[in-house]
């Protein structure tokens, strides 16, 4: 039978949630510990704690967001000098690559395809580097 919901999918380029919060840390391993310890954070094997919430568009389906503390310095933040980056979730990652290139956005790299979603990364006009995640399925 035909999935007549997934017809009328939104197929509009644009972010839909949050994805993931990283940010500078003197000690990554003591801050996942602190985390963990006052504040009931469980680590996964990448070193970050997972939120699900519920998608509002879709009842059934279960978003995640990560978070991790990043060692200071690392390279996986530049070019920004900023002492963080968020991951946001969105959907048609093709569409939105190319409205943002039309509009003059900083593009850093080719979308890269991964078992668990497309990521590409762009800079906003306050330096900051975004990254953007369209998940798999």
């Amino acid at each position: 039978m035909e999935d007549h919901k997934n017809q009328n999918a939104d197929t509009t380029p644009k972010v839909t949630g949050i994805g993931g919060i990283f940010f500078y840390s003197g000690d990554p391993q003591e801050t996942r510990e602190w985390y963990a310890k006052n504040l009931g954070l469980e680590m996964n094997d990448w070193g970050t704690s997972s939120f699900e919430s519920r998608n509002v568009n879709n009842p059934d389906e279960i978003d995640t967001l990560q978070w991790c503390p990043f060692k200071e310095g690392d390279k996986y933040f530049a070019p920004s000098k900023k002492d963080f980056m968020i991951n946001y979730r969105v959907q048609n990652i093709e569409g939105l690559v190319a409205k943002l290139k039309a509009n003059g956005v900083t593009i850093l790299d080719d979308i890269a395809t991964f078992d668990y979603g497309k990521f590409v990364h762009i800079m906003d006009a306050q330096g900051n580097k975004i990254e953007l995640w369209e998940p798999a399925g």
